[in-house]
């Protein structure tokens, strides 16, 4: 199964460079992924790296944990638009969920869903710290505020996505929204998994390439689960890159 533009491409670590951010830009490329996620600062830098691909500039706002101020969710979201991004996403607020103060939650989404109006949502829901229960009712509520996608992690908990909570949000939203499954997966075999269990999107994390099995087959040295993205030929196009920057 070729899964490549199944593939959105993270990079959301604190300490990533610019030199990551073409990195990862240029694997996109390379591979005709779906999206890079990108943290908002390098918006600007990924659009214009891509700007002759369909590749999409995906950015999170109130990351990595959600608990901040609706308001100063949607001011991040329109600044992301404003920079260029192609899809927002956005975590939820935890507290308000396991205080079963759901109106407040599904405010939270819809105030950042008004403030982008057509632009794609992602909800990132957290699996890891919630219980079938929460995952459910949190699906409900995405349905209300009519999200575009929910995102299984942030990449920043304890746990990534797992195939039995993606089959719970499949059975929860049916077609009516997307699923990004999201962080632990590394290697074809696992994210076609993903994919045949109700996921839309697997998202990997930056420096892996998944490989087909026909591809495996043929180096079964490449294929130990992942390896290194960004080669020889890639460093040099990217000097070549930073010098026109």
């Amino acid at each position: 199964m070729q899964i490549d533009n199944y593939i959105e491409y993270s990079l959301l670590h604190p300490s990533a460079t610019e030199r990551d951010v073409i990195e990862l830009c240029l694997a996109a490329q390379k591979n005709n992924f779906r999206a890079v996620n990108i943290n908002s600062y390098y918006i600007s830098l990924a659009k214009e790296l891509l700007s002759k691909t369909d590749i999409k500039v995906s950015t999170p706002i109130g990351f990595p944990l959600g608990a901040m101020a609706t308001a100063s969710k949607v001011y991040e979201a329109k600044q992301a638009l404003h920079d260029g991004a192609d899809e927002i996403e956005m975590v939820i607020n935890q507290g308000l969920l396991k205080s079963k103060n759901y109106v407040s939650v599904l405010k939270d989404i819809t105030d950042v869903k008004l403030a982008i109006g057509d632009t794609p949502l992602k909800v990132i829901i957290e699996i890891s710290e919630l219980n079938k229960n929460e995952v459910i009712r949190i699906c409900e509520i995405c349905l209300d505020a009519k999200i575009d996608f929910i995102k299984t992690s942030s990449g920043f908990s304890k746990n990534g996505a797992t195939l039995t909570t993606v089959k719970i949000i499949k059975k929860t939203v049916r077609n009516q929204i997307k699923i990004i499954a999201f962080d632990g997966i590394e290697d074809h075999e696992t994210a076609v998994k993903y994919l045949e269990s109700g996921a839309n999107i697997v998202g990997i994390n930056y420096g892996l390439e998944l490989f087909d099995n026909k591809r495996a087959k043929r180096n079964s040295k490449i294929f130990k689960q992942y390896i290194k993205t960004f080669k020889t030929e890639d460093a040099l196009a990217a000097e070549s890159v930073v010098e026109k920057i």
